[in-house]
């Protein structure tokens, strides 16, 4: 049918011969993009009248919270601390677990195709389940509070560092594992000094990134009751009190900008 519409050109080349010109996909492509999109409004309900009329409310918020209430500032202390000791508490401990199942991902250094093959379906399906989620089921097992953020964080960090390291062990130089295996030592030893040394700058590299990344994170969880200043932003949302959200969004955005320069700066180190 594609053919049909669209027929091969054909070219004449300078000796003489006649060949067809490869098809091009490009009208394919538009065609199921339009398609999709057109779809997409449907199911949405999306519509352009309301977006103009309405925009202006957006205006209005964000005009009220750039009006911050710095009497609000002291309030926000604990929580703000509650959200930096989530973040590292999980961070910390998901860089940690992430080191084991990355070995265990590797087709390089494990053996068992069986384990390789578990533990990268394992990381997939973290990868796969939303911070939202996992916080919420996280509340319903260890309650409210700042645990189930943890518990979201670590989950998070296991899934996104043990990916990125699985994939840099299997890209890493065997030959020096192979030499070490060769002189008696076994599978485990030969990848602490063979291939971790080759894998550590990017490993820890990675976990600082993660760590900026969860803090703003850790911002949203409030929402399902996992503690810290996120439950403060649902709180005054729900109150209509934009100008104290405005203040509690600056203190986030001035916190995630010292921590990235921080990171960012220690980052350069490793490379």
């Amino acid at each position: 049918m594609y053919d049909k519409i669209f027929p091969p050109k054909k070219v004449t080349l300078p000796n003489g011969k006649v060949v067809l010109e490869k098809r091009t996909r490009t009208p394919l492509i538009l065609l199921v993009l339009i398609v999709a999109t057109i779809l997409s409004v449907n199911f949405t309900e999306f519509s352009l009248k309301v977006l103009f009329t309405r925009i202006n409310e957006f205006f209005v918020i964000i005009g009220e919270m750039a009006q911050p209430r710095w009497s609000y500032l002291p309030h926000l202390w604990k929580a703000l601390v509650d959200t930096l000791q989530m973040s590292l508490l999980g961070s910390m401990l998901g860089a940690a677990l992430a080191l084991p199942v990355a070995v265990l991902s590797s087709s390089n250094v494990i053996r068992s195709k069986t384990v390789v093959a578990v533990f990268k379906v394992i990381l997939s399906l973290l990868r796969s389940l939303p911070s939202l989620v996992t916080a919420l089921i996280a509340t319903y097992v260890f309650g409210l509070g700042p645990m189930a953020g943890v518990i979201a964080i670590l989950l998070f960090t296991i899934s996104y560092v043990g990916k990125l390291l699985y994939e840099q062990i299997e890209n890493a130089d065997m030959g020096p594992f192979e030499a070490m295996e060769s002189l008696g030592m076994n599978r485990i030893q030969a990848f602490r000094h063979a291939i971790m040394p080759q894998v550590l700058p990017g490993y820890l590299s990675t976990s600082l990134f993660c760590f900026e990344g969860n803090v703003r994170y850790a911002a949203i969880l409030g929402y399902v009751g996992a503690g810290g200043i996120g439950l403060l932003i649902k709180e005054n949302l729900g109150w209509r009190d934009y100008s104290t959200v405005g203040m509690i969004v600056v203190v986030l955005v001035v916190t995630v900008y010292l921590i990235e320069t921080v990171s960012e700066h220690f980052r350069k180190k490793l490379i």
